[in-house]
């Protein structure tokens, strides 16, 4: 009898899986800077809320050539975000915004 049950209750949970959202709670990718400058702040927000959240980085940077794993843990079901990018005051760049859907990108680089 309890193998039964074990194969309904594996079944059931295939389904529950099969026909959730394929939304993640925790946005994942690599963060790349292609440029030639220190990445000192990235900031986030979802599209449409009106105000940056904190800064991603905290104390971290991104140096010239560096990569680093981003996760965006806020629990929301959605996948356009704002993003905002601020570079060491020494460098000649100017702050870069953009809008990407993060559930579909594995990676992400900040040009010049």
């Amino acid at each position: 009898m309890n193998g039964k049950f074990l194969s309904v209750a594996g079944a059931l949970t295939l389904v529950t899986l099969s026909t959730a959202p394929s939304y993640a709670a925790d946005l994942v990718f690599t963060l790349k800077n292609g440029t030639q400058s220190v990445l000192t702040h990235f900031y986030s927000s979802p599209v449409g809320v009106d105000k940056w959240e904190e800064d991603v980085f905290g104390e971290q940077v991104l140096g010239p050539g560096e990569s680093m794993q981003i996760t965006i843990a806020d629990g929301r079901d959605v996948c356009k975000y704002d993003m905002r990018f601020e570079f060491d005051e020494g460098s000649n760049l100017d702050t870069t915004e953009d809008t990407q859907d993060l559930c579909e990108m594995g990676s992400y680089t900040i040009h010049e």
